[in-house]
């Protein structure tokens, strides 16, 4: 699986401490390996994000992405989103 990444995404992934980048570095890794491994919790969204799934980066923070396949390529995992859990959950309810 290619993964791509939003530019909201990177933006906001460089505003992060070093701390959570260096962790999201670290599950991106285990992601391309097996993007079901137990440690990122990943599991499909519901309601406004519909479509999209989560993973976890750590106890609090999150990376959303859609997965888009093209015909017969390869699918691509597009991250748009990082952040705590309030900070997407929250943000898209007010």
């Amino acid at each position: 699986m290619k993964i791509q990444f939003g530019p909201e995404f990177i933006k906001t992934l460089k505003k992060t401490n070093v701390r959570i980048r260096k962790k999201f570095k670290e599950r991106i890794v285990l992601f391309v390996k097996n993007p079901y491994h137990p440690l990122l919790n990943n599991h499909p969204l519901k309601s406004e994000y519909y479509g999209f799934r989560s993973i976890n980066i750590t106890a609090d923070w999150r990376a959303i992405y859609k997965e888009i396949t093209e015909d017969y390529e390869e699918s691509v995992a597009f991250f748009v989103a990082i952040g705590t859990h309030v900070q997407l959950y929250r943000k898209k309810l007010l």
